[in-house]
């Protein structure tokens, strides 16, 4: 029994020892560690919310579709290209991107499949950032819209500047749909801001 406490005490003192030994110093700093911080550094804090506030605050935009911004705080946010790429094999715009600028009227030109027509045309409105409809307008197919290929189409649509959060809004292009039926609907949705 005395030789089995003795072993507890040596192994115990052992244990002491390699713990003491081991356990960093007060005084020691350690350089450009994030991991562990020195007491006199002071996190980057970003104020960023959005794409836009992360890209404001200087922040690195990574190369990619969408962009990515990735704030000082680790945060990463990507761009608001509505859907799409989500639509990119049924309608394309060709002279509007995301987040491009627009002012009235404007031109717009793309191709959509035959199927997105009905009679050779379909909707297109200009929305406020509240929702509601600023301006109105029929695509017209510029070719044989019976067909499954895409077919160019064009429109122009006049629209007043809203008031309020001038700044944003949305292009939809909406599928025709005269059946009426909510399985039959499909729109593409571009983020725009006004001029």
């Amino acid at each position: 029994m005395r030789n089995a406490l003795i072993l507890f005490a040596t192994f115990a003192l052992l244990f002491i020892v390699a713990f003491a030994v081991t356990r960093p110093q007060p005084d020691t700093k350690v350089d450009n560690d994030r991991e562990n911080p020195k007491s006199t550094d002071i996190l980057p804090i970003s104020q960023a919310e959005s794409f836009e506030d992360c890209v404001v605050e200087g922040n690195p935009i990574m190369e990619s579709y969408p962009r990515q911004c990735r704030a000082k705080n680790g945060s990463v946010f990507v761009e608001n290209i509505g859907n799409e790429l989500e639509k990119r094999d049924l309608i394309r715009l060709q002279n509007i991107r995301p987040g491009d600028v627009i002012e009235s009227p404007v031109k717009i030109t793309g191709e959509a499949r035959g199927p997105w027509f009905f009679e050779a045309s379909f909707p297109v409105y200009v929305i406020n950032w509240d929702g509601l409809i600023i301006g109105e307008g029929i695509a017209t197919a510029e070719g044989d819209w019976m067909t499954e290929e895409f077919v160019p189409f064009s429109t122009e649509i006049t629209f007043e500047k809203p008031d309020l959060y001038p700044e944003r809004g949305t292009l939809i292009l909406q599928k025709d749909n005269p059946s009426g039926l909510p399985e039959h609907d499909d729109a593409l949705e571009i983020p725009i801001r006004f001029e």
